[in-house]
């Protein structure tokens, strides 16, 4: 049986990839595939944080471009992460595993406000924590706020899930000669400036030493490989 070589986690999911073969909203297929891969998780007993996007519902960059000021669109997207978060911890509850909501901007009718103490005693007693909203501040992405909840909760790596197998040094999508890293360093990602994170995410991750794992959200068993130590995806760490 494969063990895990972490024993907490940081996943971080795109919005975009709970859209399934949409360009908008949730496809509730893709999130029972999501709970299905964390309940594996969750039976080798690892912790784990969630941080999730809102870019299936609404994103703050393209409507600022569009003239909404940038601080009401930054908080309208981080009412998007609020949806997907439910949405998540609905299927992960559906699944029979514990699940709590955290959200950097307070509305306790609906979830915990973050507190980091209270979110480490969730992690200890086994629940998955899925940390909304964000840093709660504008202009800050969910890549921004998945490295400070990983710092913050002493994740052992942060794991980027994508819809591409990992980081390539231009676009897969548009360009089929690209070619894929097995292994990056931070630095290099920031110069070549890769589309991996925002550059705030990678430096955080690279000042703090924190190990970062890019791989493709659509492959079944893909989280379970790379929490046992597979060689799937790219990873991303500080130079040796």
């Amino acid at each position: 049986m494969d063990k895990p070589i972490y024993k907490r986690i940081l996943l971080k999911l795109s919005g975009e990839a709970l859209s399934g073969e949409g360009s908008f909203g949730i496809d509730t297929n893709v999130l029972k595939l999501v709970a299905e891969e964390i309940e594996d998780i969750q039976a080798l007993g690892v912790q784990m944080g969630i941080v999730i996007g809102g870019g299936n519902i609404f994103r703050g960059v393209e409507a600022s471009a569009r003239g909404i000021d940038r601080t009401s669109a930054d908080y309208m997207g981080m009412l998007a992460t609020v949806m997907n978060s439910l949405a998540l911890q609905n299927a992960l509850e559906n699944q029979g595993i514990p699940t709590r909501v955290q959200s950097a901007i307070e509305m306790k009718e609906i979830a915990e406000p973050f507190i980091k103490r209270r979110a480490m005693r969730h992690l200890e007693k086994g629940r998955v924590v899925i940390f909304a909203c964000g840093t709660g501040s504008p202009y800050f992405t969910t890549d921004t706020a998945a490295s400070l909840r990983a710092m913050e909760m002493q994740a052992d790596v942060i794991l980027k899930a994508t819809r591409v197998d990992g980081v390539y040094d231009k676009d897969p999508v548009k360009e089929k000669d690209a070619i894929m890293f097995n292994k990056i360093s931070y630095t290099e990602v920031l110069t070549r400036n890769l589309k991996v994170m925002d550059s705030t995410a990678v430096s955080m991750c690279r000042d703090n030493n924190l190990p970062l794992v890019v791989f493709n959200l659509e492959k079944k068993g893909n989280i379970r490989g790379v929490v046992c130590g597979k060689s799937i995806g790219t990873i991303i760490e500080g130079e040796k």
